[in-house]
């Protein structure tokens, strides 16, 4: 909440936490009407997005993970901050997902500024990463914010 990112931003794509991620059940509710929350829903092999309007608007999705219904929201240029989950990151910003490429196929999609949030022991040494994959800003890790530098060792 004290990133300038987030003070500045007003439509940002959060996630519905599973229990095994960092809980964001309280913050999505904290801040619906102060920011316009998106909230990724599955369908077929990819990720839509769906504005939050409260939790008796969501529903059981795929994964046992908790969706919001409504019309999709596909004006990804509108997006100012993205949060993601991971399993793992690495200090350039990889992440590691959980193999089936959800976030894989729409993190391109967005300009938005990408956060990935995580414990203390999600973060790692190195996770292989290709050329397409898209990497994080910034990573929120146990309270510490990281920085993410380019290849440069400039702030990004």
């Amino acid at each position: 909440m004290e990133s300038p990112r987030w003070q500045e931003a007003r439509t940002v794509l959060l996630y519905h936490s599973l229990p095994d991620e960092v809980d964001t059940h309280a913050f999505i509710r904290q801040w619906t009407g102060r920011k316009r929350i998106l909230l990724p829903v599955v369908v077929g092999d990819d990720l839509e997005l769906r504005a939050y309007a409260g939790d008796e608007t969501l529903q059981t999705g795929a994964f046992r993970i908790a969706e919001p219904t409504g019309k999709a929201f596909t004006d990804y240029a509108a997006i100012d901050l993205a949060i993601v989950p991971g399993m793992a990151f690495d200090r350039r910003g990889n992440r590691l997902g959980r193999g089936k490429g959800y976030y894989d196929r729409l993190l391109p999609r967005l300009v938005a500024y990408k956060i990935g949030l995580c414990f203390p022991f999600q973060m790692v040494e190195d996770i292989p990463a290709e050329a397409h994959d898209v990497r994080m800003d910034e990573i929120v890790c146990g309270g510490t914010r990281i920085t993410i530098q380019d290849k440069n060792n400039k702030e990004r």
